[in-house]
This record gives structure tokens, sequence and C-alpha cells, in this order.
């Protein structure tokens, strides 16, 4: 494992930095309504959004580009967040909230409820909710009562085993049922298109709810980095500080998952970006992961609309493109250190 960090505060590069953040993400969201097959200039954009456009262009703009923006950044910031809190619960700078078996817990419940007749989007988000929150409560659950391995190490494991179970009974039924796996495979890709507000609605509690944990949770970050033996020692109570750590990570990976699929990779890649903002210790990495994670998943997606295809190419490959390569990097480079 890498050296923990300590919690330092960030110096003077803070209003710089956290002022590039927030021009890259009104970037982000202004090219995210503007663009696509039926771009819309800037300037009819605003005249929309003052209710004096067209009605073609106030069409586009509402319908279906600002609940598309509006459901990107959120899950953007959600597995932002839930990348750099995963990171820092584990001590692994190459975890990713899907350790905690939600992105495979989401899919066996939408494998199941599409074979059992269930075809609304709203219907499919509200079971890939439960599946997520019930497995990655699973593996919190085991992850604290099975005290062999260190912390992080028992986390890992204990998801690796949760997801190898569930997708095996999703690979199960895919295999058993042709239909459920045409329904099935769009999904799995990890898009934006077609979720309207009812999604964002029906994800929106659960998403408030984990970053309110995670806002807790992050200025215990710091010591649990350093392990839980120093956490004791310096009086914080380590066990609830995980578990509230862990319970925020379920339910903003699991939200994000029903919402929108499975999109790997955005929590790695963000936390990572927020590290080399070099803004401080663990607690400051998880706002600014956040918002990075805002930005690369509107940005892929604009990038995905914008692609020379006979199709928009979907926010969950873009990012597996951009993603794979990356991790692949930092795995050399952490390898590296360790040897």
């Amino acid at each position: 494992m890498t050296a923990p960090r300590t919690g330092r505060r960030p110096g003077g590069r803070l209003p710089l930095v956290g002022a590039a953040l927030v021009l890259a993400l009104l970037g982000a969201v202004a090219a995210s309504i503007a663009f696509g097959s039926q771009p819309v200039p800037l300037p009819d954009v605003l005249a929309v959004l003052r209710a004096r456009g067209t009605s073609e262009a106030s069409a586009i703009v509402w319908d279906m580009r600002v609940p598309r923006t509006v459901l990107g950044l959120l899950v953007g910031i959600a597995l932002g967040v839930a990348g750099a809190l995963t990171q820092a619960h584990t001590r692994n700078p190459l975890a990713d909230p899907g350790l905690l078996g939600v992105t495979s817990g989401a899919a066996c419940a939408v494998v199941l409820a599409i074979h059992a007749g269930v075809t609304s989007p709203s219907g499919a988000v509200g079971f890939a909710l439960v599946g997520a929150l019930c497995a990655g409560g699973i593996v919190v659950v085991l992850s604290q009562r099975i005290r062999i391995l260190a912390p992080g190490v028992t986390l890992v494991l204990t998801g690796s085993i949760v997801t190898a179970l569930l997708a095996s009974i999703t690979s199960g039924v895919l295999l058993l049922d042709r239909a459920t796996m045409d329904v099935f495979r769009f999904w799995s890709i990890g898009s934006l298109v077609g979720r309207g507000p009812e999604v964002i609605w029906t994800v929106a509690p659960f998403l408030l709810l984990g970053l309110v944990l995670a806002v807790v949770n992050a200025p215990t970050l710091g010591a649990l980095e350093m392990g839980d033996q120093l956490g004791v020692t310096l009086g914080r109570p380590v066990v609830r500080d995980r578990v509230v750590g862990l319970l925020a990570v379920t339910l903003l990976a699991g939200a994000a998952t029903a919402a929108c699929g499975s999109i790997a990779f955005v929590g790695l890649a963000a936390t990572h970006a927020a590290s080399r903002l070099g803004l401080g210790g663990p607690g400051w990495r998880v706002p600014v992961a956040g918002l990075c994670g805002a930005v690369l998943v509107l940005g892929a997606d604009v990038v995905g609309r914008l692609a020379p295809a006979t199709s928009e190419i979907q926010v969950g490959i873009v990012i597996a493109l951009v993603g794979a390569p990356l991790f692949v990097v930092l795995a050399r480079g952490y390898l590296g250190d360790r040897s």
C-alpha cells in the first residue's frame, strides 16, 4: 500500500484550482445542453432558459437535454465521491466503487426483473436500486464481521466473493432467456439516453443521503488511511466511521448504477485527478473528486454524441475507452512504487 497521506489543508492553490474546476463544470453543462444530433446555439439555449425561445428549441432543451444533463451531473458527482471514499477506506489507489458489489447487485436485480416481465424504465431502476443496496449492505456487514485480515483487504475480498456470486446468477438467467439478454444489453453498457425526470426523482433521495453521509465521513478519512490502530489511538470510533463511509459508497454508487447502468472507471479516474490537483488530504479529495467525476461524465457524454458514427456512442463506452488504459498506467506506476 502507498504511504498514508495526512489531512493537510490546501494552500493558496485552492481558489485558483477551485475556480478552474467550476468553470470546467459550467462548460461541460453548457456543452451538454447545446450539442447533440440537433445542435442548439448557446444564445438560443439562454433564450429558452429565460422562457423566450422557440417551441422547437424549447422542446429539445427542456425535454431532452436538461434531464440528461442533470442526471449526468448527479451520476458523475456520485461516482466521483464514491471513488474517493472507496480508495480511502480500502487504502488502495486502484480501488473502485464496484468492489462493494453494488454494480453486480444492480445488474442481477435488473435481469431478474426483466425476466419476471418488468419492462418500464422506472420499474427497472427501482429493482436495480434495491439490488445494489442489498449487495452493498451484505458486503459491509460481512466485512465488519470477518476480522481475519486487515479491514481494507477483507472488504475487497468480501466484495469480490459477493460480486462473483451475483455475476453467476446473472449469467445463468441470461443464458436461459435470450429475450432478457436483448433488453439487458442496452442497460448494461451505461447510458444517459432515455432516462426521464422520473428516473432522477427516483434516485435523488438516495444520492442526497449518500452525499450527506460522505460529508460526515470526509473529515475522518485521514485517520482511517493511517490504519485502524492509529485511528483508535487518536480516539476515533473507527468501526462507526468505516460503516458510515461504506454506506455512503453503497448509496451513491448504487443509485448511480440504477439510473444509468454500469459506468466503470469514473470513481478511479476522478479520484486520481483530484489527487493530482494537490489540494490536500483525503478529506479534500472527496468534494474535488465529485466535481471531476461530473466533468468526466458530462464530457464523455458530449464526445459520444459528436463522435463520427451512425449513432451516438454511449457514455459508458467512451469512459471505458479512456479508463482502461488509465488503469493500466496507474497499475504499472503503483506496482513500480512497491518494487
